[in-house]
């Protein structure tokens, strides 16, 4: 059996000139609205420093459908025409990695992803509601429906609610538990495939 195709996730780093962060965050969301446009590009989000942090360090973390299509958007006119106009705005070239599986939940901006079973337990306590919440409502809406269609619909709602509205609130409320003794040096102790966005 072929496994399907898994969505690429990359985080990138830029250092913001101190003053240009307006700037630079204006200049993001326009960026961020024609990127959305361009095929395999499933998503996008902007990690800001906290208030009141000297960071001066801006996460963004895109999705995309595969590597061809990630490799693509980098070599774009587009991507090309993003960095021209935010270099001014930059300090050095950005840093890029892909995260992989459950770390694309639980990474955060200058922090380390937490240990598996920390993210297994917090991933369990998303599921857990989602699909008994789901199966007392949707579930029971759809239940006269073919087996296929329902597995379709109701996986569906599973994948979108834990993506877009459960995993974001569980990440942050067990923010303080889930980086408890980790390192906050993105390197630590980790492996992370890097590639070039320069080319």
């Amino acid at each position: 059996m072929i496994a399907s195709a898994q969505p690429i996730y990359v985080a990138i780093t830029r250092r913001i000139k101190p003053g240009c962060e307006q700037e630079f965050q204006a200049a993001l969301k326009e960026f961020f609205a024609r990127s959305l446009a361009e095929s395999g590009v499933h998503g996008a989000a902007l990690l800001v420093p906290p208030p009141g942090s000297p960071s001066t360090e801006y996460g963004i973390i895109r999705s995309f459908a595969s590597i061809a299509e990630r490799d693509a958007f980098y070599a774009s006119p587009l991507y090309r025409e993003w960095k021209k106009r935010v270099a001014p705005l930059s300090s050095g070239e950005p840093d890029a990695r892909e995260l992989h599986g459950l770390e694309a939940f639980f990474r955060g901006n200058n922090s380390a992803s937490p240990p598996l079973w920390k993210m297994a337990i917090a991933t369990y306590l998303g599921v857990v509601p989602v699909i008994m919440g789901l199966a007392l409502t949707l579930g029971r809406l759809i239940a006269s429906w073919n087996f296929v269609l329902n597995n379709i619909v109701f996986n569906a709602f599973v994948v979108a609610l834990l993506t877009w509205v459960v995993m974001p609130l569980i990440t942050r409320a067990l923010h303080g538990w889930l980086q408890a003794g980790e390192s906050k040096t993105p390197m630590s102790n980790e492996h992370h495939d890097h590639f070039n966005l320069n080319q």
